[in-house]
């Protein structure tokens, strides 16, 4: 049985109160919301915080503001919450079908919408026990120095694996950061390095908080997850696509984002470029999936093989697109993400 270590436990109750927990303890102590991901880790020895600081009794930080105008959803939204409710839909959509993917009914209970935006990065030879990992002499990403994916590498290559990222991303969704000194917005699409140590721009002494989406009057959006089972499993390929399309359905502004094949989601920028001004014809589908394949990347450390996970990119984005269209991709859906959520 793997248990957790000794650690000290806060629970302040003001977002100010955290602040300036975290500011005086340092980088010892890590916030602490659903637990999903941060408590199997600290089982495994990846990461040993001495104090665990929990967000649950912070006001405000479960608010929901949807409006027109925009709309402001709090850090500590559990992913059921964003999966079940109908206001998340149209617009929203890709959110929506992101938080429903994630494991299991029981753990999107508790795992919260920053939580996973703060998803640590996986690795076939990092997210293993302790004495496992001991046995290989550890890796570059936690206790080791070398990279078991690419040993000739300097850089740790442990992917990113969050779902709700590139459906944020796709969304033009900004973060709001608070810290004891200040706060700040960050697009979501900049808080991600491609490193899979540092993989955050977050710094330590930084909560979190809200999540900051503008109008999405017009907007449509998906987001597709390739997984070898049909519950619990981290995505090995994700596709998250979101555009404006005019009252003829010419594309006016889009966003493709290409998940778990990197140390961050990546914006297929190209691609995205290539559908403005055009309908969403099987050929304007073709070129864009096509141009977004070309920057997935992956590589041999999470599940399936890896020039498999490339040529599925290109099928998943078709996928993504042929939905913002209008088709109906119920039968695809259901057969290739296991789950009937459109």
């Amino acid at each position: 049985m793997m248990r957790l270590p000794l650690f000290e436990f806060r629970a302040p109750r003001t977002l100010e109160e955290a602040a300036r927990i975290l500011d005086g303890q340092g980088p010892g102590t890590m916030p602490l919301a659903g637990g999903t991901d941060l408590l199997p880790n600290m089982k495994r020895r990846q990461q040993v915080p001495k104090t665990l600081m929990s967000l649950r009794h912070i006001e405000g930080l479960t608010q929901v503001q949807l409006s027109s105008s925009g709309s402001r959803l709090g850090a500590c939204l559990t992913l059921a919450d964003i999966a079940e409710d109908p206001r998340f839909r149209n617009g929203m959509t890709a959110l929506a079908q992101a938080a429903a993917l994630v494991a299991t009914p029981h753990i999107r209970n508790m795992a919260t919408l920053g939580g996973n935006l703060c998803l640590d990065t996986r690795c076939n030879y990092y997210d293993q026990n302790y004495e496992w990992r001991r046995a290989i002499n550890f890796c570059l990403k936690k206790d080791g120095t070398t990279c078991w994916v690419a040993p000739g590498s300097a850089k740790c290559v442990a992917v990113s694996s969050t779902d709700t990222a590139p459906a944020l991303i796709a969304l033009g969704a900004r973060v709001r950061l608070v810290s004891r000194s200040a706060e700040r917005e960050v697009a979501l699409s900049d808080l991600y390095n491609n490193d899979g140590i540092n993989y955050s721009k977050r710094r330590p002494d930084e909560i979190l908080a809200e999540v900051l989406l503008d109008s999405l009057h017009g907007w449509r959006s998906t987001y597709w997850k390739l997984r070898r089972r049909g519950s619990f499993d981290f995505p090995v390929l994700s596709v998250a696509a979101a555009a404006r399309l005019s009252n003829q359905g010419v594309v006016e502004d889009a966003r493709i984002v290409i998940g778990a094949a990197s140390s961050r989601p990546l914006l297929a920028i190209d691609a995205a470029r290539s559908l403005l001004g055009r309908s969403l014809n099987p050929e304007t589908i073709a070129e864009a999936a096509i141009l977004a394949a070309r920057i997935a990347k992956p590589l041999d450390n999470t599940d399936f093989d890896m020039t498999w996970r490339k040529r599925v990119t290109a099928e998943f984005v078709t996928y993504a697109l042929r939905e913002l269209r209008g088709d109906d991709v119920r039968a695809e859906r259901e057969s290739v993400t296991r789950h009937p959520f459109v």
